[in-house]
Formats: structure tokens, sequence, C-alpha cells
């Protein structure tokens, strides 16, 4: 746990696919926001992207079975840690922009508290996840169903989870998922083939307030203008 005592989070939820650079700028102006007044609170998006691919800051082109010049889907470097993915409908982001400051300034422990909330969240739906040593994310079984990649700035946090609910995976064929070789990607829907979004994200949203002691609030005009 985080705090001891709840703090104030904004939160955001879209039904509509988001532009990945759109939600890639909401974050950038939130963390701007935080950086630049200390009681800033935290925000979390819930949303989707239309299909794209994601760099990582450092990551290995060698992952990606295309010619960079001509994607399948747009394709953008940014500022997480983690190597190639993919984003689509189906799969659910979950973004989070905190002052770890305020928290815990251990970023190892920040992702395994998102992992350990995704564990959660597939316990109450029979569902068995565990990690794999020194490698982010959640697996069930031998596949691998929620990445986490993380950017950080002065300790204020961009980027989160991408957790596969009803994905369809047929555009993780063009790449090597995280740079894992010998892993393979799957989604809630294999298990469960009528899962809900809308109940996964209850169900995450309600383990976010738990595990990191989040309030969540619907954002003022003000704050609506930041985002």
């Amino acid at each position: 746990m985080f705090l001891k005592k709840k703090s104030d989070v904004i939160f955001f939820k879209f039904e509509q696919p988001i532009s990945y650079l759109q939600a890639w700028y909401w974050q950038n102006e939130w963390q701007e926001y935080v950086m630049s007044n200390d009681t800033a609170p935290a925000a979390v998006w819930f949303l989707q992207h239309p299909p794209c691919y994601t760099l990582g800051r450092s990551s290995n082109l060698s992952f990606l079975h295309f010619n960079i010049s001509t994607p399948p889907a747009p394709l953008y470097r940014i500022n997480r840690g983690g190597e190639v993915t993919h984003h689509c409908d189906g799969q659910l982001m979950i973004y989070l922009v905190v002052n770890l400051q305020r928290y815990r300034m251990d970023l190892h422990f920040y992702i395994r508290m998102l992992e350990q909330i995704i564990i959660d969240t597939l316990g109450y739906l029979n569902l068995k996840g565990h990690r794999i040593n020194n490698l982010p994310g959640v697996w069930i079984e031998n596949k691998k169903i929620a990445a986490i990649g993380i950017g950080i700035k002065h300790w204020v946090t961009q980027h989160g989870i991408a957790l596969n609910i009803r994905s369809n995976l047929e555009g993780f064929k063009a790449i090597t998922p995280c740079g894992l070789t010998t892993q393979s990607v799957g989604r809630l829907q294999d298990w469960i083939p009528t899962i809900d979004l809308i109940e996964i994200q209850n169900l995450i949203e309600q383990e976010l307030a738990k595990n990191l002691c989040f309030n969540f609030r619907h954002p003022t005009l003000d704050e609506k203008f930041i985002r």
C-alpha cells in the first residue's frame, strides 16, 4: 500500500478509442502540471487505442518484422522503458501520472504494485495470474496478458499497463512483443469467451483504489482543460 491515508486522484475514462499521440499529449501535460504544482493531484486514464506500435526509449529495432518506413500501423518512439509492443481495440490502457515523491520513491516497487493490481483483478475472475522473474508484466499460464512500461521524470510517472482483454492479436505477429522470443501473448477472452470490458474496468478501478490508496474523483472544468 502506498499511503495510510487516501489521496484524491483524477479519473478520466473513455469509451471510444483515443489516438496514441492524443493520450500521450494528455500525460505530458499532466506530468508538467504535477511537477510545477505541489498540490496537483495524480491522474489516471482508462482508454483504448486504434492499432499502433510503440517503441521504448532504447528498443531494439530487430524486434520489428517489417520495414520501419512502411509499418502496418502507426509506429511511435516514446519515453517508456521496454521493447516494442502493439496496441489495439479490446486492449485496456491504464495510464497513471503519479508523483512518487508523495508515495514511495521506488520505481521497482511501483511496478510490482501495478502487477499485483492485475493479479488481484484476475483473482476475482478465478484466473491465476503470475509474474516471471526480471520480466515486468503479468502472465496466465505461459501467455503474457498484461505489459507494463513506465516513463518517469523528476519522480513523476507516465504510461502504465496494457491489458489484453478482447484484443485482436494478429498485430502482434509483426513484432517480437516486448522482445520476448520464448513467450507468447494472450488475452482474457482466451479463458473467458464472454469477458466484459466494463466489468474488468470496474474491478481494476477498485483494485487501484485499494492498493494505491486512490480516492477517485471526476475532473473539475479547469482540470479537464489541463488534460
